[in-house]
């Protein structure tokens, strides 16, 4: 027993290492205070959130609040700290816990002369193998209080109940506020930045294999093979040259980002890049600049930097140290712009969706792949005598990276199109397009087209063939879309299929018993649709009054025309049958586009807290998700009542149908409730 004991108390005090507490309290004035407790948490270490939880779950942080005679509480306990939302295999249910930090805290007015509080938390500290026994501590806080004047104006008790009211009436919103703001958003910029990652890596490498860059490798290596200090400081050299591309691809890219937010804050960083993103004016140019990069690859003319400046450059790559290292990156820069420049133009453009570090996450990913070749070779000049020479090949990758730039432009001039309803590029001209320019590839692999700079081609390698087999079958792939077919494998590059006149089957939308007829006026349902032939709403306010009227809970979706992610989720997610029933039948759907730019009349325009007037309906539904939810990521999924409380924490990009219809199903069981 006194071993257990011991053991017992040892646990306790290892708690109290790992989670350390402080208490404060903050006169509000009027008699009025704010309890705080703080949780300070070791790296590595996470207490679990106030639940509550079923038997056999976590044990859920506790926080009791005891006030004396003469004290009484306002409101209920807010929360606020990162909260990590998962689910767990071992509990086999969804757990929440925060890491770091958390903040617990209470409002108490004191009507006497004094009084004595007391804060009570019970709470378990968990690594990722090891929990902690529950533990428990208290706090004591002394309030002084304040007698009220005999004639104190009733305006001024109308004020004060009103300055704690507004608390109080967003308590629930509060303790899942770190929810919505933390863990949905961090979960879809995980899911995207690791897809946006791979293909920074993959263009990196294919921009090796350009006629402007691939012959550079052994002349950039012949450099360190001349080198002095022997073995060692040919790595350091190496090493170094490696450093200085990867630094001169990723930091200018991060410093624009970095000033921009320094100097406008995060909303001013993600307002430039929704506006790169979905405004038609940069859309356009980035069209336009593929289609000319895209011509260039074709061999119509050459895209190169200043002359004078590469020679300049290339004078100052002969001085020996650090800076003959670092020109000798900056000329390699330089002289493969012309096939790097529209590559490293895809991978940028693609990333920016009003994220902070995903274009610089991205741009470090394609410098390391485009780096680590040229270092490689660099620190084992043998590896040269395996490579393949220079030829005709080249130009061959080239010209089929002109047919993929010309695919992927059209992906511009499709947003610009969705965005502002010009209806220019509907679904199937879309198709058409891909189709022809894939199948122009397939016949260029197997040299039935030829360009000004390709070199004969006595044989079919195999090589080309298995190429010209893949982009084939591609091609077969897309043709049954031009009916129809979904083809979710490309339904982030695709316009949506609401936009395709001609779909076999179409008239068989899905719709709930009580769901908007199609033919009932609802707000910019004339240029708005939702996917999947399902109905709902593209105004809050009319959501709100119909699910009233039909007694239901609102689904919310945050979603936007240019948003790649939310057209994979409504393809593969929400066409799940499972998913298409709950929507359909349980929920009123309102969909409200972040990026959309109709102008709406002057009695639906809203001016900020900060005095400015916005008039567009992606604007106004932009400040609404930031103001009310604290995002600026698509998609975004909120479910609440129609009084707008919200029913469980928010969901953001997931491809897994399972969670998808967990997060449905938990909102409807707490609409019930």
């Amino acid at each position: 027993m006194l071993l257990v004991a011991m053991a017992v108390v040892t646990f306790a005090a290892s708690a109290q290492e790992v989670v350390k507490w402080k208490s404060e309290s903050k006169d509000l004035g009027n008699g009025l205070y704010r309890l705080e407790l703080r949780a300070t948490i070791e790296k590595g270490w996470h207490i679990y959130d106030m639940g509550p939880y079923e038997l056999g779950g976590p044990v859920a942080t506790v926080v009791k609040t005891e006030p004396a005679k003469d004290a009484v509480l306002e409101g209920d306990l807010k929360v606020e700290g990162k909260l990590v939302r998962h689910y767990d295999d071992i509990y086999e249910m969804e757990i929440g816990y925060y890491e770091n930090e958390a903040l617990f805290a209470q409002q108490v007015r004191v009507n006497g002369a004094e009084a004595e509080v007391k804060m009570m938390v019970e709470y378990m500290a968990c690594n990722e193998g090891t929990c902690l026994p529950p533990t428990d501590e208290e706090f004591s806080f002394t309030l002084k209080g304040v007698a009220a004047p005999a004639a104190e104006p009733a305006a001024a008790e109308a004020a004060a109940a009103e300055e704690v009211a507004a608390p109080a009436e967003e308590v629930k919103a509060e303790q899942a506020a770190p929810a919505a703001e933390v863990a949905p958003a961090e979960k879809e910029q995980e899911g995207s930045i690791w897809a946006y990652i791979l293909e920074a890596i993959l263009w990196g490498f294919a921009a090796l294999l350009t006629p402007c860059v691939f012959p550079m490798v052994p002349m950039t290596v012949s450099y360190f093979l001349k080198g002095e200090g022997g073995a060692a400081m040919g790595r350091v050299r190496a090493s170094l040259y490696g450093f200085f591309i990867v630094a001169l691809y990723t930091l200018p890219i991060a410093a624009i980002i970095v000033i921009t937010r320094v100097v406008g804050g995060d909303a001013v960083t993600a307002d430039i890049f929704n506006w790169l993103a979905t405004h038609w004016l940069p859309n356009i140019i980035f069209f336009i600049v593929f289609m000319v990069f895209a011509a260039s690859f074709f061999g119509a003319f050459e895209i190169t930097m200043p002359s004078w400046l590469v020679n300049k450059t290339d004078e100052k790559a002969d001085t020996k140290g650090l800076g003959g290292i670092f020109f000798l990156a900056l000329t390699l820069v330089l002289v493969s712009f012309s096939c790097t420049g529209p590559i490293v133009g895809s991978v940028l453009i693609k990333s920016t969706s009003g994220e902070f570090w995903t274009p610089i996450v991205t741009m470090l990913a394609f410098s390391l792949a485009f780096a680590l070749p040229f270092t490689l070779l660099a620190l084992f000049p043998s590896l040269l005598k395996n490579m393949p020479k220079s030829g005709g090949w080249l130009n061959s990758v080239k010209v089929v990276i002109g047919f993929i730039e010309v695919a992927l432009g059209m992906k511009f001039l499709s947003v610009a199109d969705q965005t502002y309803h010009w209806g220019l590029l509907d679904r199937e001209i879309y198709l058409a397009i891909w189709i022809v320019v894939f199948t122009l590839m397939g016949l260029y692999l197997l040299g039935k087209i030829k360009f000004a700079h390709d070199s004969d081609m006595p044989y079919l390698g195999v090589g080309r063939l298995t190429l010209a087999i893949v982009v084939f079958s591609f091609v077969v792939y897309m043709i049954p879309g031009m009916w129809g077919a979904p083809l979710k494998g490309l339904s982030g590059y695709l316009p949506p299929l609401t936009s395709q006149d001609f779909v076999i089957g179409q008239g068989t939308a899905v719709v709930a018993p009580n769901a908007p007829a199609a033919g009932e006026q609802r707000k910019y349902a004339d240029f708005l649709h939702l996917p999947n032939g399902l109905q709902g709403f593209f105004d809050l306010k009319e959501a709100e009054a119909y699910a009233a009227k039909v007694d239901k809970p609102i689904f919310i979706d945050f979603t936007g025309h240019g948003c790649v992610n939310c057209r994979e989720m409504e393809q593969r997610v929400w066409s799940d049958p499972q998913v298409m029933q709950i929507l359909a039948n349980e929920y009123v759907i309102v969909a409200l586009y972040m990026d959309d730019k109709t102008e709406l009349p002057e009695s639906d325009w809203v001016t900020t807290d900060t005095g400015k007037v916005l008039k567009s309906l992606g604007k106004i539904n932009s400040h609404y998700a930031l103001k009310n939810y604290g995002v600026n990521a698509q998609p975004y999924y909120i479910l609440k009542n129609a009084e707008g409380e919200m029913l469980v924490d928010p969901h953001g990009y997931d491809l897994e149908v399972a969670n998808f219809v967990k997060f449905l199903q938990d909102g409807i069981e707490a609409y019930k409730k």
